[in-house]
């Protein structure tokens, strides 16, 4: 669910921002994690009318890219930031530099003037950038997070490609049946109003719905819009996503993979958080974000573990937060030295073991989902059909 956090930053401005989080300790937890004072905190309302929310995001991995670019032209970081300045017309982004090039200019640095825009610069971003500036080396963190945006993208593109086709195959059934309902149907009824004998109970229903839309088109057109806006209005709000989240983690199939997907990011993410040279706990604070619900609450456990001095792998292993392939891997890693590079190893295996079952998945349900909708289609003709092929029937 969706907490509002007004907060102190550095005992010098109030920021308003808004987190994810299974609770209000959660929330208060992740606040704190990122260097905030928290003053005041409240659940945001379930119901918002408007169908998204109404700030535009700030095209963090853009910048990224565009800022990297200039500073390995030469430029200094000041005169990179005024160089995106003037080219960017879209209002809310000139105002995100424009605080950024006020900020550079009074001898902050790029960490703290980014810390107050938490609605604009994720918190990753953030200690990414601070953990480098202590060397010197920005265009490192910027090249790094580039890096780990572009392999989460990756691995969210082919969610999306894979759940593209099924969706648009549901919209074009639903759409076929709508116009049956809508529009055959009640056609057939007013024909066979004229026929003596009785029909079959399922063709009288049927006709009687066609029937029941013909006399109420308006009607039934107007619920039908209201009830589409009420699906993507629930769909857009985080607690139905959690609510859907956890009902699929329900089923065994399903719920080993969203497990494994969630494994995959937040070790990507802890691995780059690591190299940048962030302490494992406020690392493993940072990730809390990137989990459900239930994971949350292990990972809080975990890092109290390795707070008391154990080992990462043990606290991983002890609250479910690994495979055994990784456990091995995180095992290998401290004894070696190699954490990080373990963690990306880790992520990479199970990106492609979500790849191979999407794909599995998508050849295997693609073809379910036509066979299902041809089969409903096709019931609906026929029972449009059945009272002729009797009334053939009489007449022979």
């Amino acid at each position: 669910m969706q907490f509002h956090v007004k907060a102190l930053r550095d005992s010098e401005s109030i920021v308003s921002l808004a987190v994810e989080a299974a609770d209000e300790a959660d929330a208060a937890r992740q606040a704190r994690a990122s260097g905030l004072h928290v003053l005041s905190l409240r659940r945001a309302a379930f119901w918002n009318f408007a169908l998204a929310p109404g700030r535009s995001r700030f095209p963090v991995a853009v910048f990224a890219q565009e800022l990297l670019a200039l500073l390995a032209a030469g430029l200094t970081l000041v005169e990179a930031i005024e160089g995106l300045a003037e080219k960017e017309e879209h209002r809310p982004t000139l105002a995100v530099f424009e605080h950024l090039k006020t900020q550079l200019q009074q001898g902050r640095t790029l960490s703290q003037a980014m810390q107050d825009l938490p609605e604009a610069f994720p918190t990753l971003f953030v200690a990414s950038v601070r953990a480098t500036e202590r060397t010197g080396d920005v265009p490192e963190a910027l090249r790094r997070y580039v890096s780990y945006q572009a392999q989460v993208n990756a691995v969210r593109g082919k969610l999306i490609s894979a759940s593209l086709y099924p969706v648009l195959l549901m919209g074009v059934g639903v759409l076929v049946l709508l116009f049956l309902l809508g529009y055959v149907v009640p056609r057939f009824s007013h024909v066979y109003e004229e026929i003596e004998g009785e029909l079959p109970l399922m063709s009288r229903l049927l006709l009687e719905a066609g029937k029941f839309l013909d006399e109420n088109g308006v009607i039934a057109g107007g619920v039908f819009l209201v009830a589409v806006a009420v699906l993507v209005r629930l769909a857009l709000l985080p607690q139905s996503r959690n609510w859907l989240a956890a009902q699929l983690q329900k089923i065994p199939a399903i719920g080993s993979r969203m497990h494994l997907y969630q494994l995959g990011r937040f070790y990507r993410t802890l691995g780059m958080l690591l190299r940048g040279g962030t302490p494992v706990v406020a690392a493993l604070d940072m990730c809390s974000g990137l989990l459900a619900t239930g994971l949350r609450e292990n990972l809080g456990r975990a890092a109290q573990m390795v707070r008391e001095g154990r080992t990462l792998s043990d606290a991983m292993a002890a609250n479910g937060l690994t495979t055994p392939l990784a456990l091995r891997m995180l095992r290998v890693g401290e004894k070696s030295g190699r954490m990080v590079e373990m963690m990306e190893h880790i992520a990479a295996f199970c990106d492609e073991e979500i790849s191979r079952w999407v794909d599995w998945f998508s050849r295997l349900f693609e073809p379910l989902l036509m066979a299902l909708i041809g089969v409903v289609i096709g019931v609906i003709v026929v029972l449009m059909y059945l009272p002729v092929f009797e009334l053939a029937g009489r007449i022979q």
